[in-house]
Protein backbone atom coordinates (compact mmCIF):
# COMPACT_ATOMS: atom_id res chain seq x y z
CA UNK A 1 0.00 0.00 0.00
CA UNK A 2 1.12 3.38 -0.98
CA UNK A 3 2.08 5.93 1.83
CA UNK A 4 -0.27 9.28 1.26
CA UNK A 5 2.48 11.18 -0.27
CA UNK A 6 3.27 8.70 -2.67
CA UNK A 7 -0.16 8.28 -3.59
CA UNK A 8 -0.78 12.20 -4.62
CA UNK A 9 2.42 12.64 -6.22
CA UNK A 10 1.35 9.68 -8.36
CA UNK A 11 -1.83 11.36 -8.93
CA UNK A 12 -0.78 13.98 -10.11
CA UNK A 13 1.84 12.60 -12.43
CA UNK A 14 -1.07 10.66 -13.63
CA UNK A 15 -3.23 13.66 -13.76
CA UNK A 16 -0.36 15.90 -15.78
CA UNK A 17 -0.24 13.38 -17.97
CA UNK A 18 -3.66 12.91 -19.61
CA UNK A 19 -4.74 16.31 -18.90
CA UNK A 20 -1.82 18.89 -19.05
CA UNK A 21 -0.31 21.10 -16.12
CA UNK A 22 -3.16 23.73 -16.42
CA UNK A 23 -6.44 21.27 -17.05
CA UNK A 24 -5.35 19.11 -13.95
CA UNK A 25 -4.99 22.07 -12.07
CA UNK A 26 -8.41 22.91 -13.05
CA UNK A 27 -9.54 19.44 -12.00
CA UNK A 28 -8.25 19.65 -9.12
CA UNK A 29 -9.97 23.59 -8.27
CA UNK A 30 -13.11 22.16 -9.27
CA UNK A 31 -13.10 19.07 -6.96
CA UNK A 32 -12.14 20.83 -4.61
CA UNK A 33 -14.66 23.53 -4.81
CA UNK A 34 -17.46 20.51 -5.78
CA UNK A 35 -19.44 19.24 -3.60
CA UNK A 36 -18.38 15.72 -6.12
CA UNK A 37 -18.99 12.49 -4.24
CA UNK A 38 -16.57 9.97 -6.43
CA UNK A 39 -18.70 7.11 -5.16
CA UNK A 40 -21.82 8.21 -6.17
CA UNK A 41 -20.59 9.35 -9.29
CA UNK A 42 -19.26 5.68 -9.74
CA UNK A 43 -22.18 3.35 -8.48
CA UNK A 44 -23.98 5.02 -12.05
CA UNK A 45 -20.76 4.90 -14.35
CA UNK A 46 -21.80 2.47 -16.46
CA UNK A 47 -25.26 1.90 -15.29
CA UNK A 48 -26.68 1.15 -18.87
CA UNK A 49 -24.07 -1.19 -20.04
CA UNK A 50 -23.54 -4.88 -19.61
CA UNK A 51 -20.57 -5.98 -18.67
CA UNK A 52 -19.36 -7.22 -22.25
CA UNK A 53 -20.03 -3.68 -23.52
CA UNK A 54 -17.70 -1.92 -20.71
CA UNK A 55 -14.90 -4.87 -21.06
CA UNK A 56 -15.07 -3.94 -24.93
CA UNK A 57 -14.66 0.10 -24.43
CA UNK A 58 -12.13 -1.22 -21.98
CA UNK A 59 -9.86 -3.34 -24.62
CA UNK A 60 -10.38 -0.38 -27.33
CA UNK A 61 -8.92 1.63 -24.81
CA UNK A 62 -6.28 0.15 -23.96
CA UNK A 63 -5.39 -0.89 -27.12
CA UNK A 64 -5.56 2.54 -28.47
CA UNK A 65 -3.18 3.71 -25.42
CA UNK A 66 -0.69 0.68 -25.98
CA UNK A 67 -0.79 1.78 -30.04
CA UNK A 68 0.02 5.30 -28.95
CA UNK A 69 2.31 4.82 -26.53
CA UNK A 70 4.66 2.52 -28.83
CA UNK A 71 3.88 3.64 -32.17
CA UNK A 72 1.87 0.36 -33.22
Amino acid sequence: MRTDSVLRYEAMEALTHVLGEVDAERFISMIKRDTFDYTEWRRGLWRDMTIDEVYTEAATHFKGAYQNETGA
